[in-house]
């Protein structure tokens, strides 16, 4: 077995994408209409990718008790990055051990997402 994606369903299509392309660095794969009013996109080159849905009069509803990581190269230079954006932080970062470092940001809508920065040895 192999995971494939994970899905977020968003409240706004465009501001998502551009989170997740300018403040994570995923590139769209894959976008489509799926019915009336929906639209999907895939993110990611990897074999794992996140799957954003957008449509529907369906409420969102994203949970504190979740959140998604991705390594990054530079902590300090990507949280710089989201505070220009105007990225809610979540606290400072915190390094649990010598080789790793990492915090977490919130993206438009309010997923908690992990920047994970992996320290030399």
């Amino acid at each position: 077995m192999k995971f494939c994606w994970s899905t977020l369903n968003v409240r706004n299509l465009e501001e998502s994408i551009k989170f997740y392309e300018e403040i994570i660095g995923l590139k769209v794969t894959r976008r489509f209409p799926a019915g009336p009013d929906t639209e999907i996109a895939f993110l990611g080159d990897g074999e794992t990718q996140i799957e954003l849905i957008c449509g529907g009069n369906r409420e969102i509803h994203v949970g504190d008790d979740i959140s998604w990581g991705f390594e990054v190269e530079s902590l300090d230079q990507t949280l710089s990055l989201a505070k220009e954006k105007g990225v809610d932080l979540l606290g400072e970062p915190v390094q649990p051990n010598p080789h790793v470092r990492f915090a977490f940001i919130k993206d438009p809508n309010g997923m908690r997402v992990q920047l994970v920065e992996t320290l030399g040895e």
